[in-house]
This record gives C-alpha cells, structure tokens and sequence, in this order.
C-alpha cells in the first residue's frame, strides 16, 4: 500500500512534458501561415555601454557590413567613421539598445511580418555573455508589445572540432526557460509553436565546412531532451540544414547519418543563401524543383518542411579579411529592386509552401536584411556598400508583409511583384 501512495503521490508532484514550464497559451500555436524571419541581434556601436570592444560598422580600414541601415527613426544613435555624400557623419544603430529593440518589432507589427526567430549562438550560450541576454530580454517583451510570434534558434557556429558537444545549449535552454522566461514571457504570450509545442531551432547541420563531427557531438541527445525532458522538454525541434539535405551533395555532407538526425525532428529548414540567383538562367525553376522533393520527402516521413527565401547577398567587405584569396565582389547576389525576392516568394507559394522563413530581417553583414535600409549609404573609397536599387526604406517589409497576406490566402497569389498604390 506504501508503495502505491508513493508512486501515486510522484505523478502528482511530477509535472508533464514542460507543463510546468511552458506556457501553454500562446497567440502562434502554430507556424502555418507565418512568415518568420531570422533576427541576429549582435550590432554594437561604440558607446552603447554593452562594453564591446570592437564595433560593428568598423571604419575605413577594416569593415564587416556590406548594407547601411536607416536610421532616421531610431530613439539612439552612434557616429562612425564613416561620412555621407553631404559631408555629415554616417550614423549606426546598436542592438544592445532596448529602443532599438522596439522600433524592430514596431516595424514588424506594422508591415505585417509576423516575428523572428532570436539566433543564440554557440558561444552565447557557453559562456552566456550579459549583453546577449539584454538583448533576449528585450526582443521578448518587444514580442509581448507589438503581439509578434518569437522563438530561439541555437547557431552552431562557434562549436569548435575537439572536446565541446551540445551539452551548453541544454543548460542553457534550461537558463532561458527558468531565468527570462522565454516560454512564458510576461504580459502577451507569443512564444512560437507548433501543434501547441515551443518551436526550438538548431541551425548549422549538415554542412562540409563545420570543423565539427555530426556524429560526435550530441545531437540526438539533444533532441531528446528538447522533445522529452520531463521539465524542459515538450518542444517541436526544427533543424536548419544545407539546400541539399535530402540528396545528401553539393553542399551537404554525404552522410546519410544526417537523415537520421532529421527525422528525430519535427521541422526541416534549407538554408537557401547563396544556393538561388537571378543572374543563373532557369534559377527559380530549380528552387520550384528542389521545393517539391524536398517536401514529399517530409511529408513521407512525417515532418513539416519551411523554405528560406532572401532578397539578396553582398559580402565584399567581410570577405577581404577573412578570405583574401576570395574576394566577394559587391552586391554578388543582386537584389534587383525586390525582384529576386519576389521571385522565391511566388515560386514557394506556388509549389505548395505553408510557411516561410526569410533570411534575415537584420543582417546587414551580408545585406541581406529587409529591415529599413539606406538607398544613400556612406561614401567610401574603400568601403563600398549596395544601395536599394531607388527603392524606398521600407520597401522589403511591406514586400514581406504582402508576403504574408497571400500566404493566409488574404490577398490572390501574385506571380509579379506587387507594387504600391
């Protein structure tokens, strides 16, 4: 009798799956319909009082960003190194700021992009650096404020080849879960789910150029725990994976371990950035092609499948320093005025597309944000940044936002590209 009360009295104290953790309210139980877009979050400009050392607009000399923001409705703003064609100091954002923060997911609210997802990079989460957190922080109750979907992406960027797994992400997982309350936000709860279970993203699978083992370093761990720890557990997985996941080439590892790891999740992303370009003749029929397959594929073995689309790709001036033999030229993957984001807009809707992941809303490292840019960035004789082909500021949210509408089949599917009246 002793033994039965005892146990009767564990699962009475034992919470289910994450009940006790996660919200079980939400306004996206679901990613169906959404058009999310990535949000890296890690701008710093001198003075912001994040302490960082080095700065990301750099100067003259060395520079990381290919793509100068607007930033003419920004509470706070930094001077550069940098000067605009009428002599004025370029001025930059940082992301550290809390109303930086909010005037993204402000924009957000207004456009119609319905969220992000927040990178945590690896080494954020090894050595849980403050001024990371902040911005977590921030990006949450700017979620809960403007009522826009949010959800985590673990970037394995950062995990070196020898003697590190993915035992930091659970800990800290359990320190976003327990400390910022990512899954049970104050006010308004937007944390992103699927079929009522907090999306987690792990991204940086499958790829050649990792100076990691996929085998080695805990994924199917991992995995489980997302999916089954009795506290922290209960989360749909989604894997951020090389455009040729399913035929296990080109740009993917040829180990079929990888399909595997896949189906242990519940959602599969393609990283499509610099896979598609409007220069390559018949491009987007290959993307259409390679969408199809790639779907039947999840729908075979039971998982939901989100294409990544971007409205184009420059990284000249990252690219001098890091690879000097390599040289990207400027605005390699032209952005065509929205053109070529259109294009893989329509091309995925068309080919059945539920939901979109859209790379990124505030990278200006490689330009491929779609946050507020400048059509007049600094000039720079050796610095050269991409401009917005005389496009307006905003332009790629309210394409985003048109997105959106016809996705949820609001507006009629249009093949070109919408144009404001």
């Amino acid at each position: 009798m002793k033994r039965i009360l005892t146990a009767f009295l564990f699962l009475l104290t034992t919470p289910a799956l994450g009940q006790g953790k996660h919200s079980k309210e939400s306004q996206y139980p679901t990613y169906h319909g959404l058009v999310m877009a990535g949000y890296q979050g890690w701008f710093r400009a001198e003075g912001d009082g994040s302490g960082a050392r080095r700065f990301s607009y750099g100067d003259e000399t060395r520079s990381g960003i290919d793509m100068w923001p607007d930033v003419s409705e920004y509470e706070k703003t930094y001077a550069t190194p940098f000067k605009l064609a009428n002599g004025q100091p370029a001025r930059f954002f940082s992301s550290y700021d809390k109303s930086t923060v909010d005037i993204h997911f402000k924009w957000m609210q207004e456009y119609g992009v319905d969220g992000v997802f927040m990178q945590r990079f690896f080494g954020n989460a090894k050595h849980r650096d403050s001024s990371s957190s902040v911005i977590l922080k921030n990006a949450f109750a700017a979620a809960s404020k403007y009522k826009r979907a949010i959800a985590v992406m673990y970037d394995l960027s950062g995990l070196s080849a020898t003697n590190e797994d993915c035992s930091a992400i659970i800990a800290d997982w359990k320190y976003l879960v327990d400390q910022l309350k990512v899954t049970n936000q104050p006010g308004t709860k937007t944390y992103l789910q699927q079929n009522g279970k907090p999306v987690v993203a792990i991204w940086g699978i499958g790829f050649p150029d990792r100076p990691y083992n996929l085998r080695n370093i805990g994924l199917e761990k991992l995995i489980d725990f997302l999916k089954n720890d009795p506290v922290y557990g209960g989360c749909a997985v989604m894997l951020g994976v090389p455009t040729a996941w399913r035929t296990l080439n080109a740009d993917c590892i040829p180990d079929p371990y990888l399909h595997t790891i896949i189906k242990q999740a519940d959602i599969v992303l393609p990283w499509n950035v610099q896979r598609y370009s409007p220069l390559l003749h018949n491009d987007m029929d290959r993307f259409r092609d390679a969408l199809i397959d790639d779907q039947a594929w999840c729908r075979a073995n039971h998982l939901e499948y989100v294409p990544c689309i971007y409205p184009g790709f420059s990284w000249h001036n990252l690219s001098r320093y890091e690879f000097p033999d390599d040289v990207k030229p400027v605005g390699s993957i032209p952005r065509q005025g929205g053109r070529f984001y259109w294009q893989q807009i329509s091309t995925a809707l068309t080919a059945g597309a539920t939901m979109l992941y859209v790379a990124m809303f505030d990278e200006v490292n490689e330009a491929t944000a779609i946050f507020k840019g400048s059509d007049q960035p600094p000039v720079s004789s050796t610095t050269p940044f991409i401009n917005l082909d005389g496009k307006p500021s905003d332009h790629y949210l309210w394409l985003t936002g048109e997105a959106a509408k016809m996705l949820r089949n609001e507006k009629p599917l249009s093949v070109k590209m919408p144009e404001r009246k």
